[in-house]
């Protein structure tokens, strides 16, 4: 396979197709070029930044989450209160 020098950004998207895309080690090895060890050396490498950064996407999944819910709730009482208002005229 040869022997070069990648940029860590390089490093990350190839470390990304296995973690976040659910790709096999082998498989990706093969389409980059880059040897298995290599794969997963980078992957203990930046396991760390993309944990980080894992933890935080989904967080912000559970909030938004979490928003739709209480907005829903929201738009469900005004729709009682004006409905309740109407009765009592």
């Amino acid at each position: 396979m040869g022997t070069g020098t990648f940029c860590d950004d390089f490093k990350r998207d190839a470390v990304a197709q296995i973690t976040e895309r659910g790709y096999p080690v082998s498989e990706v090895s093969e389409r980059l070029g880059v040897s298995k060890h290599s794969l997963y050396a980078w992957k203990r490498k930046f396991a760390k930044t993309a944990s980080g950064e894992t933890e935080k996407d989904a967080e912000i999944r559970l909030l938004k989450r979490e928003l739709a819910r209480v907005s829903e709730e929201r738009d469900i009482l005004k729709k009682a209160t004006a409905y309740f208002a109407r009765d009592a005229k």
